[in-house]
């Protein structure tokens, strides 16, 4: 009889997310769009661009637009999605839930996984010191050399 009361208590959690890509190596790239379902065409393809770069594909990432998944929090990320690396376009950390607070660019270490926070890719795509900066930022955690 125990276990039944345990087992009613436990609570649900959604674990519908929406994201684009196989995040094959545990790679979450969460940006803000409300006008495509993950990213604007424009958008995608530079993201495909950073992502060759690092040499990594749409299999290695897993895409979250934070429009369509506005109850998506840090924890949830590390639990269903197994994030190692997330990388954050033009969102502030308060709206995943992340307890600390840094600057763009700066690679920050919490919660076993590494964060990157950075303007929107459609900010950054056409400024070549904002692609400088970030490109930078990606070499360090990917180690590319």
């Amino acid at each position: 009889v125990c276990e039944d009361v345990k087992r009613d208590k436990l609570p649900t959690v959604s674990t519908t997310l929406s994201f684009l890509g196989n995040n094959k190596k545990d790679i979450v790239i969460i940006v803000d769009s409300k006008e495509a379902l993950h990213l604007p065409d424009d958008e995608l393809n530079f993201l495909l661009g950073i992502l060759s770069a690092c040499k990594l594909t749409m299999e290695d990432v897993a895409v979250l637009n934070i429009e369509k998944n506005q109850s998506i929090t840090y924890q949830s990320i590390a639990t269903f999605l197994k994030a190692n690396t997330v990388l954050i376009f033009g969102i502030d950390c308060i709206q995943i839930d992340l307890p600390i607070q840094f600057p763009n660019y700066q690679i920050q270490s919490y919660n076993n996984q590494v964060y990157l926070t950075s303007p929107p890719l459609s900010i950054i795509r056409n400024d070549k010191a904002e692609k400088t900066k970030l490109w930078n930022c990606l070499k360090q955690i990917f180690s590319i050399i």
